[in-house]
C-alpha cells in the first residue's frame, strides 16, 4: 500500500490509504445496492461507474422494457446524488432543458429580470429517448456536456459538479427520430449496449418484482463531493508509455487512411475515430484498473472498453451495409489484429 501512495500522487501516504481505502469500500457498496434493484447487466453497472469515474457521459442503447431508465435511477440514488429526468418529444424547447429568465415584479413595483433554473441543473441527468427531440433542442445539451455551463439571453450559468449525462435511445424506432450529430455523440464517452437478460435472470426479475409492489430502498453511499476525489485518484493512476501507445496504435487504426488499419477498416469505414476517443479510453482504462485493485493500466484494459468507447465514432460506408457488417464487426477484427 505504501507503493500505493507513492505512485498516487501528492498525498501524504495516510491520506492516500484512506482515500483509496474509502474508494473500495464504496464502489462494492454501490454495487450491492445497484443489486437490490437490478438484475444481471453487471457489465453496464461498470460502464457507468466507470463513466461518473472518469466525468464523462454515456449513451444506453437498448431495446424498450430492459429497465434503462431505472437503472440510472437506481444509480444516481446509491451514489447520494442529485436525479432529475427529461422525456425527450418532438415539440420539447431548448429552454424547457437549460431553464429561462422571466420578469418578475417585486412589492414596490419594480421588474427584474431572474433565472429560473431548467432540469439541466443537477448532479445526474436522464435524457431519455434523446433521438426523439429536434437538434435545436438536442445542441442545447451540448455546452453542459461540454463546458458544464449554460448560456441563456447571453448571460452563463454554471453547473454545480458533479454533473453527468446518461442519454437513452431506442435502436428499433427509427421514424420520427432525429439521428444525434457526430459531433454531440462523440463528446459521450460510452455508447452502452443493453441487452437482454439471460433466462436465470429474467426469472430472477419475476419472481423479485411480482411479489412485491413497492421497489426495494436504495440506501447512499457516496456524496457529489467524494465522487470529485474518486476522479481525482482515477487519474493518478500511472499508465505505461507502452500501454499508452497501444492506446493511439488502436484508435488511430479505426481511420482508413492510417498505416495500422485493417483491410475491414479500409473497406468499410469512412470516418474513424478522433483524439478525443484516445484520451477517453486512456482515463476508462484507469478506472476499469482502479476498480479492479490494481494500480497501473494495462492492454486488457484497453481491450475491455475499446468497443463501448469507440463503436459511436466510427462511421461506416455503403460498402458495410450492403456486406451486413457492423461497427462492432469492424471493431473487433482491428483487436482481434492488435491482440
Amino acid at each position: 500500500m505504501n507503493d500505493t501512495a507513492v505512485a498516487l500522487g501528492d498525498l501524504d501516504s495516510s491520506a492516500t490509504r484512506e482515500l483509496v481505502g474509502n474508494f473500495r469500500s464504496s464502489m462494492q457498496r454501490i454495487r450491492g445496492e445497484v443489486r437490490k434493484v437490478i438484475v444481471g447487466q453487471d457489465d453496464v453497472v461498470e460502464h457507468l461507474l466507470i463513466t461518473l469515474l472518469v466525468g464523462g457521459h454515456c449513451l444506453i442503447t437498448g431495446m424498450p422494457g430492459t429497465a434503462k431508465t431505472m437503472l440510472v435511477r437506481t444509480m444516481a440514488n446509491a451514489l447520494g446524488l442529485t436525479f432529475k429526468r427529461i422525456q425527450f418529444t418532438p415539440d420539447l424547447m431548448p429552454t424547457d432543458v437549460t431553464g429561462t429568465d422571466i420578469i418578475e415584479e417585486d412589492a414596490h413595483g419594480h421588474r427584474t429580470w431572474s433565472f429560473v433554473q431548467g432540469p439541466l441543473f443537477t448532479h445526474v441527468l436522464l435524457a431519455d429517448e434523446i433521438n426523439r427531440t429536434p437538434p435545436k433542442t438536442q445542441a442545447a445539451l451540448l455546452e453542459a456536456m461540454q463546458e458544464q455551463s449554460v448560456t441563456v439571453r447571453g448571460n452563463r450559468h454554471q453547473l454545480k459538479p458533479p454533473f453527468f449525462v446518461l442519454a437513452t435511445q431506442n435502436p428499433i424506432e427509427l421514424e420520427g427520430t432525429y439521428p444525434l450529430p457526430e459531433a454531440q455523440l462523440d463528446r459521450f464517452l460510452f455508447n452502452v449496449v443493453l441487452d437482454y437478460l439471460t433466462a436465470d435472470d429474467e426469472l430472477a426479475v419475476l419472481q423479485r418484482f411480482t411479489t412485491r409492489v413497492d421497489i426495494p430502498p436504495v440506501e447512499a453511499c457516496t456524496t457529489g463531493e467524494d465522487i470529485l476525489k474518486f476522479q481525482w485518484l482515477v487519474r493518478q493512476v500511472p499508465i505505461s508509455e507502452s500501454v499508452s501507445r497501444y492506446a493511439v496504435d488502436l484508435v488511430r487504426g479505426t481511420r482508413p487512411g492510417d498505416p495500422r488499419a485493417t483491410e475491414a477498416v479500409k473497406r468499410y469505414v469512412k470516418f474513424g475515430s478522433s483524439v478525443r476517443a484516445t484520451m477517453f479510453l486512456a482515463l476508462a482504462a484507469k478506472a476499469r484498473a482502479l476498480l479492479e485493485g490494481r494500480f497501473h493500466v494495462t492492454e486488457d484494459d484497453m481491450r475491455a472498453l475499446a468497443l463501448p468507447v469507440l463503436r459511436h465514432r466510427v462511421l461506416t460506408n455503403y460498402h458495410a451495409e450492403s456486406d451486413g457488417q457492423s461497427v462492432d464487426d469492424v471493431l473487433r477484427s482491428l483487436l482481434t489484429k492488435t491482440a
